[in-house]
């Protein structure tokens, strides 16, 4: 399992419709071969600050079949706009502590 992380910066008084918006392009991802869940943090420190992390089975699930999918260019088309600046998205795998 891979944790997909990015740090996201929303401009100033877009909030409230980024999250109607994310909503919506929350099935784009949800429906996108090895996604296995996500979830989208509100940040309490930071207004316009928020935390997404989509767990895939695999990395190439997330860098090559959604980045590369049809799906991907509606998910941008619908989110990427709201960014200021444009989110660094980074990958993680457990670290087995046993």
């Amino acid at each position: 399992m891979i944790l997909e992380a990015a740090m996201l910066q929303v401009k100033q008084g877009k909030q409230q419709e980024f999250e109607e918006t994310f909503r919506q392009a929350s099935k784009i991802i949800s429906s996108m071969g090895g996604y296995i869940s996500h979830e989208l943090q509100r940040c309490l420190e930071v207004d316009g600050k928020y935390l997404l992390t989509v767990k895939w089975e695999a990395l190439e699930d997330h860098t090559v079949g959604f980045r590369q999918s049809n799906e991907y260019q509606e998910w941008k088309k619908l989110l990427h706009h709201f960014y200021d600046p444009f989110p660094t998205v980074e990958h993680f795998e457990k670290v087995n502590l046993s």
